[in-house]
């Protein structure tokens, strides 16, 4: 099955969250998706149901799909520390995330775009792998003949960094991978035990 392109409303809707940022769409029909959306009955979501849906919803937000996620997890699994704050760490490293985190792009999908493009450098060299994993230290940056472009122009005029792992320089439209980022720096609404505990059956 391939990467979902449809309406990302959508996708929201049905984890009841903006998990895509602010969504003027979403906050007129914060209700599930679908004919009967409104009105259905939900039944009570099992043990596993709940798991198995924060999950998805992790997946959806860092545009991943099964293969990788759970190559990811087993990565996070054998690290030292908590599994679960590992995980979120390794998907905070990925260099489609950190283009997004710095302003280059307003989506993680148009950040993967970019990447993809090979519109984006890592410490000067092209790198067009958007799950590339960045190391502390490492610098990614936008190509020299790409920064005209009209996408990374607009995300970069209405961007303000706020967050403590990255630094950015907007003369060289550069930036610093500082550290993977501290649990309690990364604002998505995530429940990451909930993952582990359902890859731990």
């Amino acid at each position: 099955m391939g990467r979902y392109i449809g309406p990302k409303t959508k996708i929201a809707r049905k984890f009841g969250e903006a998990i895509f940022g602010s969504d003027k769409y979403f906050e007129k029909k914060n209700f599930p998706p679908g004919q009967h959306g409104l009105n259905r009955k939900r039944k009570k979501l099992s043990e596993y149901g709940i798991q198995l849906k924060e999950k998805q919803k992790v997946k959806a937000i860092y545009g991943m799909q099964e293969k990788q996620f759970r190559r990811m997890f087993q990565i996070a699994h054998v690290m030292h520390g908590v599994t679960g704050e590992n995980l979120i760490k390794l998907l905070e490293s990925r260099l489609d995330n950190v283009v997004y985190r710095l302003g280059i792009a307003p989506t993680r999908s148009a950040a993967r775009q970019l990447v993809s493009h090979r519109h984006i450098v890592v410490n000067g060299q092209v790198v067009n792998i958007p799950s590339y994993s960045l190391k502390a230290g490492e610098t990614v940056g936008v190509r020299e003949k790409s920064k005209s472009l009209e996408v990374v122009q607009n995300a970069l005029a209405g961007h303000a960094l706020r967050f403590s792992w990255l630094e950015w320089d907007a003369s060289s439209m550069t930036g610093k991978f500082v550290q993977a980022p501290e649990r309690g720096d990364i604002p998505e609404n995530i429940n990451e035990q909930l993952i582990v505990e359902l890859y731990s059956k």
